[in-house]
Protein backbone atom coordinates (compact mmCIF):
# COMPACT_ATOMS: atom_id res chain seq x y z
CA UNK A 1 0.00 0.00 0.00
CA UNK A 2 1.14 3.13 -1.00
CA UNK A 3 0.34 6.57 1.12
CA UNK A 4 -0.70 9.94 -0.56
CA UNK A 5 0.14 12.92 1.83
CA UNK A 6 -1.84 15.64 0.82
CA UNK A 7 -0.78 18.86 2.57
CA UNK A 8 -3.28 21.26 3.13
CA UNK A 9 -7.02 21.17 3.16
CA UNK A 10 -8.82 24.21 1.69
CA UNK A 11 -11.22 24.51 -1.15
CA UNK A 12 -9.14 23.46 -3.95
CA UNK A 13 -8.06 20.30 -2.26
CA UNK A 14 -12.05 18.81 -2.75
CA UNK A 15 -11.92 17.41 -6.14
CA UNK A 16 -8.04 16.29 -5.50
CA UNK A 17 -8.81 14.43 -2.27
CA UNK A 18 -12.25 12.58 -3.92
CA UNK A 19 -10.73 11.69 -6.88
CA UNK A 20 -7.56 10.03 -4.56
CA UNK A 21 -10.26 8.37 -2.46
CA UNK A 22 -12.36 7.32 -5.69
CA UNK A 23 -9.46 5.20 -6.84
CA UNK A 24 -7.57 4.14 -3.52
CA UNK A 25 -8.68 0.58 -3.43
CA UNK A 26 -8.16 0.15 -7.16
CA UNK A 27 -4.24 1.13 -7.09
CA UNK A 28 -4.05 0.28 -3.45
CA UNK A 29 -3.61 4.10 -1.91
CA UNK A 30 -4.30 4.93 1.54
CA UNK A 31 -4.82 9.24 1.60
CA UNK A 32 -3.71 11.52 4.63
CA UNK A 33 -4.78 14.88 4.68
CA UNK A 34 -2.84 17.00 6.70
CA UNK A 35 -3.61 20.50 7.80
CA UNK A 36 -2.86 22.72 10.95
CA UNK A 37 -6.91 22.77 11.26
CA UNK A 38 -7.53 19.06 12.14
CA UNK A 39 -11.59 19.00 11.15
CA UNK A 40 -11.05 20.83 8.15
CA UNK A 41 -8.84 17.56 6.97
CA UNK A 42 -11.24 14.90 8.23
CA UNK A 43 -13.63 16.84 6.46
CA UNK A 44 -12.21 16.30 3.02
CA UNK A 45 -11.81 12.99 3.87
CA UNK A 46 -15.18 12.54 5.17
CA UNK A 47 -14.97 9.15 6.96
CA UNK A 48 -13.26 6.84 3.91
CA UNK A 49 -11.56 3.98 5.24
CA UNK A 50 -8.68 4.60 3.36
CA UNK A 51 -7.99 7.90 4.73
CA UNK A 52 -7.05 9.55 7.58
CA UNK A 53 -6.73 13.30 8.68
CA UNK A 54 -3.92 14.42 11.06
CA UNK A 55 -2.59 17.74 12.35
CA UNK A 56 -0.22 19.46 10.18
CA UNK A 57 2.67 22.33 10.61
CA UNK A 58 4.88 23.19 8.07
CA UNK A 59 6.84 25.30 11.00
CA UNK A 60 7.03 22.24 13.04
CA UNK A 61 10.38 20.82 11.75
CA UNK A 62 10.22 17.64 13.84
CA UNK A 63 6.43 16.80 13.52
CA UNK A 64 6.46 17.78 9.96
CA UNK A 65 9.77 15.77 8.74
CA UNK A 66 7.87 12.35 10.69
CA UNK A 67 4.51 12.91 8.58
CA UNK A 68 6.89 13.60 5.85
CA UNK A 69 9.29 10.27 6.21
CA UNK A 70 5.89 8.11 6.56
CA UNK A 71 4.56 9.21 2.97
CA UNK A 72 5.25 7.72 -0.77
CA UNK A 73 4.31 10.26 -2.48
CA UNK A 74 3.66 14.51 -1.34
CA UNK A 75 1.21 16.59 -2.52
CA UNK A 76 1.52 20.17 -1.72
CA UNK A 77 -1.29 22.83 -1.67
CA UNK A 78 -0.50 24.72 1.01
CA UNK A 79 0.07 28.36 0.69
CA UNK A 80 2.84 28.91 -1.93
CA UNK A 81 5.13 30.83 0.01
CA UNK A 82 5.59 27.40 1.80
CA UNK A 83 6.06 24.86 -0.63
CA UNK A 84 10.10 25.23 -0.55
CA UNK A 85 10.05 24.50 2.72
CA UNK A 86 8.14 21.34 1.88
CA UNK A 87 10.56 20.74 -1.18
CA UNK A 88 13.71 20.82 0.70
CA UNK A 89 12.06 17.95 3.29
CA UNK A 90 11.07 15.86 0.55
CA UNK A 91 14.62 16.27 -1.10
CA UNK A 92 15.96 15.84 2.11
CA UNK A 93 13.74 12.29 2.68
CA UNK A 94 13.42 11.38 -0.99
CA UNK A 95 9.91 11.81 -1.18
CA UNK A 96 8.33 12.90 -4.81
CA UNK A 97 6.30 16.02 -4.29
CA UNK A 98 3.56 17.15 -6.83
CA UNK A 99 2.05 20.90 -6.38
CA UNK A 100 -0.30 22.85 -8.00
CA UNK A 101 1.86 26.45 -7.94
CA UNK A 102 4.40 28.10 -9.93
CA UNK A 103 8.32 27.34 -10.06
CA UNK A 104 9.86 30.07 -8.30
CA UNK A 105 12.99 30.93 -8.47
CA UNK A 106 13.67 29.19 -4.91
CA UNK A 107 12.19 26.37 -5.74
CA UNK A 108 14.52 26.40 -9.13
CA UNK A 109 17.35 26.57 -7.23
CA UNK A 110 16.83 23.23 -5.90
CA UNK A 111 16.29 21.29 -8.93
CA UNK A 112 20.16 20.02 -8.88
CA UNK A 113 19.26 18.66 -5.37
CA UNK A 114 16.44 17.08 -6.47
CA UNK A 115 18.16 15.16 -9.27
CA UNK A 116 21.06 13.75 -7.11
CA UNK A 117 17.96 12.78 -4.62
CA UNK A 118 16.58 11.44 -7.91
CA UNK A 119 13.36 12.33 -6.97
CA UNK A 120 10.46 13.83 -9.05
CA UNK A 121 9.30 17.55 -8.50
CA UNK A 122 6.35 18.06 -10.38
CA UNK A 123 4.92 21.57 -10.05
CA UNK A 124 2.09 24.37 -12.15
CA UNK A 125 -0.05 21.12 -12.56
CA UNK A 126 -3.21 23.25 -11.66
CA UNK A 127 -5.12 25.21 -13.91
CA UNK A 128 -3.37 28.67 -14.52
CA UNK A 129 -0.52 27.40 -14.21
CA UNK A 130 -1.55 24.03 -15.51
CA UNK A 131 -3.82 23.37 -17.94
CA UNK A 132 -3.23 26.34 -19.81
CA UNK A 133 0.59 25.05 -20.29
CA UNK A 134 -0.74 21.70 -20.80
CA UNK A 135 -3.17 22.08 -23.63
CA UNK A 136 -0.86 25.16 -25.40
CA UNK A 137 1.84 22.40 -25.35
CA UNK A 138 -0.90 20.20 -27.78
CA UNK A 139 -0.70 22.63 -29.92
CA UNK A 140 2.31 23.68 -30.40
CA UNK A 141 3.89 20.53 -31.11
CA UNK A 142 0.97 19.80 -33.86
CA UNK A 143 2.01 22.70 -35.71
CA UNK A 144 5.56 22.09 -35.13
CA UNK A 145 5.55 18.26 -35.94
CA UNK A 146 3.28 18.98 -39.18
CA UNK A 147 6.20 21.71 -40.42
CA UNK A 148 4.55 24.85 -39.34
CA UNK A 149 6.18 27.62 -37.95
CA UNK A 150 4.09 29.73 -34.90
CA UNK A 151 4.33 33.39 -35.70
CA UNK A 152 2.11 34.17 -32.40
CA UNK A 153 0.10 32.96 -28.99
CA UNK A 154 -2.37 34.86 -27.26
CA UNK A 155 -3.44 33.01 -24.00
CA UNK A 156 -6.14 34.09 -22.06
CA UNK A 157 -7.92 32.74 -18.57
CA UNK A 158 -10.19 33.79 -16.25
CA UNK A 159 -12.35 32.76 -12.85
CA UNK A 160 -15.57 34.14 -13.18
CA UNK A 161 -19.20 33.58 -11.84
CA UNK A 162 -20.96 31.36 -14.30
CA UNK A 163 -23.56 33.67 -16.66
CA UNK A 164 -27.06 32.61 -14.87
CA UNK A 165 -25.62 33.67 -11.26
CA UNK A 166 -23.88 37.08 -12.93
CA UNK A 167 -26.05 39.23 -11.17
CA UNK A 168 -24.27 42.31 -9.84
CA UNK A 169 -22.98 45.91 -11.78
CA UNK A 170 -19.09 44.30 -11.95
CA UNK A 171 -20.51 40.58 -13.61
CA UNK A 172 -17.67 39.21 -11.15
CA UNK A 173 -17.61 37.44 -7.68
CA UNK A 174 -15.03 36.15 -6.02
CA UNK A 175 -13.98 32.19 -7.07
CA UNK A 176 -10.52 32.56 -5.64
CA UNK A 177 -8.34 34.10 -3.17
CA UNK A 178 -9.68 37.57 -3.14
CA UNK A 179 -6.00 39.07 -2.42
CA UNK A 180 -4.46 37.91 -5.39
CA UNK A 181 -7.69 40.15 -7.30
CA UNK A 182 -6.81 42.89 -5.09
CA UNK A 183 -3.41 43.23 -5.86
CA UNK A 184 -3.25 41.70 -9.55
CA UNK A 185 -0.93 43.66 -11.85
CA UNK A 186 1.13 45.13 -9.33
CA UNK A 187 4.61 45.78 -11.29
CA UNK A 188 5.39 46.26 -15.35
CA UNK A 189 3.45 43.84 -17.52
CA UNK A 190 5.50 43.09 -20.36
CA UNK A 191 4.94 41.03 -23.60
CA UNK A 192 6.31 41.03 -27.53
CA UNK A 193 4.22 41.61 -30.50
CA UNK A 194 5.47 41.69 -33.93
CA UNK A 195 9.04 41.63 -32.79
CA UNK A 196 8.27 44.61 -30.27
CA UNK A 197 9.26 44.73 -26.63
CA UNK A 198 6.18 46.10 -25.11
CA UNK A 199 5.66 47.17 -21.34
CA UNK A 200 2.89 48.45 -19.39
CA UNK A 201 3.47 49.77 -16.29
CA UNK A 202 0.96 49.26 -13.48
CA UNK A 203 -0.88 52.39 -13.67
CA UNK A 204 -1.92 52.21 -17.15
CA UNK A 205 -2.56 48.52 -16.97
CA UNK A 206 -6.17 48.80 -16.88
CA UNK A 207 -6.72 50.99 -19.55
CA UNK A 208 -4.98 48.35 -22.28
CA UNK A 209 -7.12 45.53 -22.51
CA UNK A 210 -8.37 43.47 -25.35
CA UNK A 211 -11.75 42.19 -26.56
CA UNK A 212 -12.41 38.74 -27.42
CA UNK A 213 -15.83 36.78 -28.36
CA UNK A 214 -15.24 33.53 -25.86
CA UNK A 215 -17.76 30.16 -27.40
CA UNK A 216 -21.00 30.91 -26.31
CA UNK A 217 -20.20 32.96 -23.37
CA UNK A 218 -19.75 36.20 -24.76
CA UNK A 219 -17.81 39.07 -24.81
CA UNK A 220 -14.82 39.36 -22.41
CA UNK A 221 -11.92 42.00 -21.95
CA UNK A 222 -8.34 41.13 -20.67
CA UNK A 223 -5.50 42.75 -19.30
CA UNK A 224 -2.09 41.43 -19.55
CA UNK A 225 -0.64 39.53 -17.33
CA UNK A 226 2.96 40.08 -15.59
CA UNK A 227 5.80 38.82 -17.75
CA UNK A 228 4.31 36.96 -20.60
CA UNK A 229 7.92 36.81 -22.34
CA UNK A 230 8.85 34.01 -19.94
CA UNK A 231 7.12 31.58 -21.56
CA UNK A 232 8.61 31.61 -24.67
CA UNK A 233 11.57 29.39 -23.07
CA UNK A 234 8.90 27.59 -21.11
CA UNK A 235 7.15 26.86 -24.26
CA UNK A 236 10.34 26.34 -26.66
CA UNK A 237 9.06 29.28 -29.17
CA UNK A 238 11.78 31.23 -28.11
CA UNK A 239 11.81 33.51 -31.52
CA UNK A 240 8.22 33.78 -31.79
CA UNK A 241 7.16 37.52 -32.53
CA UNK A 242 4.14 38.02 -30.85
CA UNK A 243 3.56 36.54 -27.05
CA UNK A 244 0.79 37.39 -24.81
CA UNK A 245 -0.98 36.16 -22.12
CA UNK A 246 -3.82 37.79 -20.21
CA UNK A 247 -6.50 37.38 -17.70
CA UNK A 248 -10.40 37.84 -18.01
CA UNK A 249 -12.93 39.57 -17.03
CA UNK A 250 -16.26 41.03 -18.56
CA UNK A 251 -16.23 44.28 -20.44
CA UNK A 252 -16.32 47.72 -18.42
CA UNK A 253 -14.69 45.81 -14.84
CA UNK A 254 -11.02 47.02 -16.20
CA UNK A 255 -12.32 50.24 -16.51
CA UNK A 256 -13.99 50.77 -12.90
CA UNK A 257 -11.24 48.75 -11.67
CA UNK A 258 -9.11 51.24 -12.67
CA UNK A 259 -10.71 54.15 -10.35
CA UNK A 260 -9.14 52.08 -7.30
CA UNK A 261 -5.40 51.78 -8.80
CA UNK A 262 -5.57 55.32 -9.65
CA UNK A 263 -6.89 56.26 -6.09
CA UNK A 264 -4.22 54.34 -4.60
CA UNK A 265 -6.60 51.65 -3.17
CA UNK A 266 -5.15 49.15 -3.95
CA UNK A 267 -1.47 49.60 -2.18
CA UNK A 268 -0.29 47.71 0.38
CA UNK A 269 2.75 48.86 1.46
CA UNK A 270 1.70 51.32 4.19
CA UNK A 271 -0.72 51.38 7.45
CA UNK A 272 -3.87 54.18 7.71
CA UNK A 273 -4.07 55.67 10.78
CA UNK A 274 -7.17 55.24 12.92
CA UNK A 275 -8.51 53.03 10.00
CA UNK A 276 -10.84 51.01 12.33
CA UNK A 277 -13.29 54.07 13.08
CA UNK A 278 -12.95 55.40 9.44
CA UNK A 279 -16.13 54.84 7.37
CA UNK A 280 -15.55 53.51 3.47
CA UNK A 281 -16.78 57.16 2.64
CA UNK A 282 -13.66 58.42 4.92
CA UNK A 283 -11.00 56.05 3.05
CA UNK A 284 -12.04 57.40 -0.21
CA UNK A 285 -12.21 61.01 1.13
CA UNK A 286 -8.62 60.43 2.22
CA UNK A 287 -7.12 60.28 -1.28
CA UNK A 288 -8.49 63.20 -2.39
CA UNK A 289 -7.54 67.42 -1.57
CA UNK A 290 -9.00 68.92 1.09
CA UNK A 291 -12.38 70.88 0.09
CA UNK A 292 -14.83 69.79 2.86
CA UNK A 293 -17.52 71.57 1.51
CA UNK A 294 -17.28 69.62 -1.91
CA UNK A 295 -18.94 66.16 -1.16
CA UNK A 296 -16.95 63.07 -2.24
CA UNK A 297 -18.43 61.49 -5.32
CA UNK A 298 -18.12 64.73 -6.84
CA UNK A 299 -14.06 64.99 -5.86
CA UNK A 300 -13.44 61.63 -6.91
CA UNK A 301 -15.13 62.45 -10.55
CA UNK A 302 -12.65 65.52 -10.90
CA UNK A 303 -9.86 63.36 -9.85
CA UNK A 304 -10.54 60.13 -11.93
CA UNK A 305 -12.41 61.40 -14.68
CA UNK A 306 -13.93 57.72 -15.70
CA UNK A 307 -15.79 57.98 -12.53
CA UNK A 308 -17.99 60.19 -14.48
CA UNK A 309 -19.21 57.11 -16.77
CA UNK A 310 -22.67 56.45 -15.23
CA UNK A 311 -22.37 53.22 -15.79
CA UNK A 312 -18.58 53.23 -13.58
CA UNK A 313 -19.87 55.06 -11.15
CA UNK A 314 -23.13 53.13 -10.40
CA UNK A 315 -20.58 50.23 -10.01
CA UNK A 316 -18.95 52.20 -7.10
CA UNK A 317 -22.06 53.04 -5.43
CA UNK A 318 -23.21 49.51 -5.69
CA UNK A 319 -19.80 48.78 -3.96
CA UNK A 320 -20.67 51.09 -1.20
CA UNK A 321 -17.76 52.92 -1.23
CA UNK A 322 -19.52 56.47 -0.43
CA UNK A 323 -21.01 54.66 2.84
CA UNK A 324 -20.88 55.90 5.65
CA UNK A 325 -20.09 52.46 7.63
CA UNK A 326 -17.63 52.07 9.62
CA UNK A 327 -14.69 49.94 8.16
CA UNK A 328 -13.78 48.18 11.52
CA UNK A 329 -10.08 46.99 10.57
CA UNK A 330 -7.39 47.79 12.67
CA UNK A 331 -4.21 49.15 11.80
CA UNK A 332 -5.29 48.01 7.79
CA UNK A 333 -3.33 49.05 4.41
CA UNK A 334 -5.52 50.33 1.49
CA UNK A 335 -5.64 47.29 0.36
CA UNK A 336 -6.65 45.45 3.54
CA UNK A 337 -9.89 47.87 3.52
CA UNK A 338 -10.51 47.31 -0.11
CA UNK A 339 -10.57 43.52 0.11
CA UNK A 340 -12.55 43.87 3.19
CA UNK A 341 -15.33 45.90 1.40
CA UNK A 342 -14.96 43.64 -1.79
CA UNK A 343 -15.13 40.22 -0.26
CA UNK A 344 -18.47 41.59 1.36
CA UNK A 345 -19.75 42.35 -1.91
CA UNK A 346 -18.27 39.74 -4.00
CA UNK A 347 -19.03 36.91 -2.07
CA UNK A 348 -20.73 34.26 -4.00
CA UNK A 349 -24.53 33.23 -2.83
CA UNK A 350 -25.37 29.98 -1.42
CA UNK A 351 -26.52 28.63 -4.85
CA UNK A 352 -23.74 30.33 -7.17
CA UNK A 353 -21.49 28.15 -9.71
CA UNK A 354 -18.13 29.97 -11.03
CA UNK A 355 -16.97 29.31 -13.83
CA UNK A 356 -13.38 28.95 -16.07
CA UNK A 357 -12.94 30.26 -19.38
CA UNK A 358 -9.50 29.52 -21.47
CA UNK A 359 -8.99 30.63 -25.04
CA UNK A 360 -5.49 29.77 -27.05
CA UNK A 361 -5.18 31.67 -30.38
CA UNK A 362 -2.39 30.78 -32.43
CA UNK A 363 -0.70 31.83 -35.74
CA UNK A 364 1.50 29.72 -37.71
CA UNK A 365 3.03 29.11 -41.47
CA UNK A 366 2.99 26.58 -42.86
CA UNK A 367 4.77 26.74 -46.58
CA UNK A 368 2.80 29.98 -48.27
CA UNK A 369 -0.17 29.55 -46.38
CA UNK A 370 -0.54 31.92 -43.05
CA UNK A 371 -3.05 29.93 -40.68
CA UNK A 372 -4.52 30.54 -37.21
CA UNK A 373 -6.42 27.86 -34.71
CA UNK A 374 -8.68 29.12 -31.76
CA UNK A 375 -8.82 26.51 -28.69
CA UNK A 376 -11.39 27.40 -26.38
CA UNK A 377 -12.51 26.13 -23.23
CA UNK A 378 -15.33 26.71 -20.57
CA UNK A 379 -16.05 24.86 -17.30
CA UNK A 380 -18.70 25.63 -14.57
CA UNK A 381 -18.78 24.52 -11.57
CA UNK A 382 -21.21 21.84 -10.13
CA UNK A 383 -21.41 23.68 -6.22
CA UNK A 384 -19.83 25.82 -3.61
CA UNK A 385 -17.70 22.33 -2.47
CA UNK A 386 -16.93 21.35 -6.29
CA UNK A 387 -16.62 24.76 -7.79
CA UNK A 388 -15.01 24.74 -11.28
CA UNK A 389 -12.22 26.76 -9.58
CA UNK A 390 -11.33 23.33 -7.27
CA UNK A 391 -11.85 20.77 -9.53
CA UNK A 392 -9.55 22.48 -12.72
CA UNK A 393 -6.96 23.03 -10.10
CA UNK A 394 -7.48 19.61 -8.19
CA UNK A 395 -8.22 17.13 -10.87
CA UNK A 396 -5.09 17.48 -13.24
CA UNK A 397 -3.13 17.68 -10.34
CA UNK A 398 -4.38 14.22 -8.89
CA UNK A 399 -4.47 13.12 -12.28
CA UNK A 400 -0.77 13.37 -12.09
CA UNK A 401 -0.55 11.64 -8.77
CA UNK A 402 -1.66 8.51 -10.32
CA UNK A 403 0.60 8.85 -13.35
CA UNK A 404 3.48 9.11 -11.11
CA UNK A 405 2.81 6.38 -8.91
CA UNK A 406 1.61 4.03 -11.16
CA UNK A 407 5.05 4.32 -13.34
CA UNK A 408 3.48 6.48 -16.37
CA UNK A 409 5.57 9.62 -15.96
CA UNK A 410 9.18 8.84 -14.98
CA UNK A 411 11.40 12.09 -14.38
CA UNK A 412 13.38 13.59 -11.89
CA UNK A 413 14.01 16.92 -11.10
CA UNK A 414 11.51 19.90 -11.42
CA UNK A 415 8.95 19.85 -14.20
CA UNK A 416 6.62 21.13 -15.27
CA UNK A 417 3.42 19.98 -17.56
CA UNK A 418 5.05 20.52 -21.14
CA UNK A 419 6.02 17.65 -22.30
CA UNK A 420 3.94 15.00 -24.16
CA UNK A 421 4.14 12.52 -21.69
CA UNK A 422 2.87 14.42 -19.10
CA UNK A 423 0.17 16.69 -20.64
CA UNK A 424 -1.14 13.94 -23.09
CA UNK A 425 -2.75 11.13 -20.21
CA UNK A 426 -3.30 14.54 -17.79
CA UNK A 427 -5.69 16.20 -20.78
CA UNK A 428 -6.80 12.91 -22.25
CA UNK A 429 -8.14 11.92 -18.62
CA UNK A 430 -9.50 15.40 -18.09
CA UNK A 431 -11.86 15.11 -21.07
CA UNK A 432 -13.69 12.34 -19.35
CA UNK A 433 -14.67 15.02 -16.66
CA UNK A 434 -15.64 17.09 -19.40
CA UNK A 435 -12.95 19.92 -19.12
CA UNK A 436 -11.91 19.71 -22.35
CA UNK A 437 -11.10 22.25 -25.57
CA UNK A 438 -13.16 23.30 -28.83
CA UNK A 439 -10.72 23.80 -31.52
CA UNK A 440 -11.58 25.58 -35.22
CA UNK A 441 -9.11 26.49 -37.58
CA UNK A 442 -8.95 29.15 -39.77
CA UNK A 443 -6.68 30.50 -43.47
CA UNK A 444 -5.53 34.04 -42.62
CA UNK A 445 -5.82 36.27 -45.80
Amino acid sequence: MKDILVLGAGLSTTSLIKYLLKNAKEYDWHITAADINEEMARKKVNGHSRGKAVIFDINDDLESWRTIAKADCVVSMLPAFMHHLVAKKCIDLRKPMLTASYVTDEIKKLDGLAKKAKIPILMELGVDPGIDHMSAMRQIDKIKEAGGELTSFYSFTGGLIAPEYDNNPWNYKFTWNPRNVVLAGKGVSQYIQQGRYKYIPYFRLFDRVLTRKILQYGDFEAYANRDSLKYREIYNIKNIPSMFRGTLRRPGFAKAWNIFVQLGATDDSFRIENSENMTYRNFVNSFMRYEPNVPVEIKLQDYCSSAADPVVFEKLKWLGIFDKRKIGLKNATPADILEKLLEEKWKLDPDDKDMIIMQHEFKYKNGIDERMIVSAMAYIGKNQDDTAMAETVGLPLAIATKLLLTGKINKIGIHRPVEKDMYEPILQELESFNISFAEKEYMLD
